[in-house]
């Protein structure tokens, strides 16, 4: 059990301890209101023009629409759990509607009975189509293999092509984790991005086996709730209301205040940001790995050295507006993916008026869609320009579904460097900046660079970087010995 599930909360702190967060993405946010109701003053500091990070509500057409990331995972309870604390429980909607992979020239179910890709059931895998029979016989021969160790960690891609061939991990696997890390499957480690799996396969002779026996698990803890969950009107709201509820603890959010240096002085530490000076008496660092890293070469620069080293992956959101009389009859479902090796433009399109309720009520005369491009190593169409990208997620979407329509509206979205890579070895690379920052007093590190990119993750590693931080700060802990 962690700190943000204990039922006895954060330890308490006092008043007169001021703690300086920056970052206003999720974990920031997150940690500033953990900070600000166990008691402590707290200063968030964002860069930007507004809090959220990658969460973004905002609107297309008058319709409203989610910019950045759209859904939360609910079988994990950090997310869910902050949107009833900001006010947005009665908000939360799962999505409706089915996802299909668009892949051999149809579009096709997305099956039934894999963990990320990893099927522990042929029989859906089968009935889908996504594989040819060929590929469909060389997963079946994973029964047969005798037992591969992963060992320390492995890269998802190359573990599971050994097991099952590569035809799986192209068309099914690569797809699936693609949406959630914009990466390389073969890049991935296994160990950070699957950790459930990652430990199955440790302990079971074939990797279906250990699928299917995750499968199981979850059916035993009777997890029959929605998998994913959105917000009505966007999950973009999420860290606007939660910045609410920092303000209404007492907490204070600076935007456009960029940290431009960070130093210890004594007991004490200096942030200096937007030309003006903030004592604190600890520090949460919620930025990306690279801004982390700036600041933390004085102070912590064995950490600043490991930051250095993670990888970022840009991708572009392309969202557009239809009438909805133009595309009736022609979009069905939520959505699908589009697994690289079919050379297509985007990796993924949402059916955001199918795939939420709110979103089609908010607009019932227009239909909105969108259209995900770019990942690691293949981000070259992100040197178009809007229009572009554009043209070009409407052929796709032109040869997927027979869209021919122009569409009334349209908005790109490109997030620069706004995905953190899991490479192979990337677990012990956060043991040692863990290790690092954890030589300094008063300072904490949290967000999507370390173990989950996923909403609940980085809310989960705000709560345990602002109970560290309250532990120290309600003991009175004097210097340890610094790097």
């Amino acid at each position: 059990m962690s700190a943000a599930d204990s039922p006895a909360g954060p330890p308490a702190a006092s008043s007169r301890h001021h703690v300086a967060v920056i970052g206003g993405g999720i974990s920031g946010l997150a940690a500033a209101l953990r900070l600000a109701r166990a008691g402590v003053r707290v200063t968030l500091l964002e860069g930007g023009g507004r809090v959220g990070g990658k969460l973004w509500a905002d609107e297309i057409e008058g319709a409203p629409v989610d910019l950045g990331a759209e859904s939360v995972l609910a079988r994990r309870p950090e997310a869910v759990e902050l949107a009833r604390t900001a006010g947005l429980g009665d908000s939360l909607q799962p999505p409706a509607a089915t996802a299909m992979i668009w892949t051999r020239g149809e579009l096709r179910p997305l099956p039934t009975g894999h963990t990320m890709g990893v099927p522990g059931d042929l029989a859906p895998l089968a009935a889908s189509g996504i594989l040819s029979a060929d590929g469909l016989a060389r997963v079946a021969r994973d029964a047969e293999l005798p037992p591969t160790e992963p060992g320390e960690d492995v890269a998802i891609g190359a573990y599971v092509a050994e097991r099952m061939g590569r035809e799986v991990v192209d068309r099914l696997v690569e797809p699936l984790l693609g949406g959630v890390y914009a990466g390389d499957a073969y890049r991935i480690s296994m160990r950070a991005a699957v950790p459930p799996l990652f430990e199955a396969a440790r302990t079971h002779g074939s990797l279906a086996e250990a699928a299917r026996d995750l499968q199981e698990r979850a059916a035993a803890r009777q997890q029959t709730g929605p998998v994913f969950m959105g917000i009505e009107g966007g999950i973009g709201r999420l860290p606007l209301a939660v910045a609410d509820a920092v303000r209404a603890a007492g907490g204070e959010i600076l935007t456009r205040t960029r940290a431009d240096e960070l130093r210890r002085d004594g007991a004490k530490w200096t942030v200096r940001a937007g030309g003006r000076t903030v004592e604190a008496d600890a520090v949460v660092l919620a930025a990306p790995a690279g801004e982390t890293g700036r600041l933390l070469r004085g102070t912590a620069p064995a950490a600043a050295a490991e930051l250095a080293g993670i990888e970022y992956a840009s991708v572009a959101l392309v969202t557009m507006a239809f009438r909805r009389s133009d595309v009736e009859g022609l979009l069905h479902g939520s959505g699908f993916l589009v697994p690289p090796v079919d050379g297509r433009t985007i990796k993924a399109s949402t059916f955001s008026s199918n795939k939420w309720r709110w979103n089609a009520g908010a607009a019932p005369d227009l239909f909105v869609l969108r259209t995900s491009i770019g990942r690691y190593g293949d981000e070259g169409d992100l040197q178009r320009d809007d229009s572009e990208l554009v043209a070009l997620s409407l052929k796709d979407l032109g040869d997927a579904v027979g869209l021919a329509s122009a569409p009334v509206g349209t908005r790109v979205t490109r997030w620069d460097g706004g995905l953190p890579q899991y490479p192979v070895g990337h677990l012990g690379r956060v043991a040692r900046i863990r290790e690092a920052v954890g030589r300094v007093p008063g300072l904490a590190v949290c967000g999507a660079a370390y173990e989950g990119v996923g909403v609940p993750a980085c809310i989960a590693g705000a709560h345990r970087a602002a109970d560290g931080l309250l532990t120290t700060l309600a003991e009175g802990a004097g210097d340890r010995r610094g790097e």
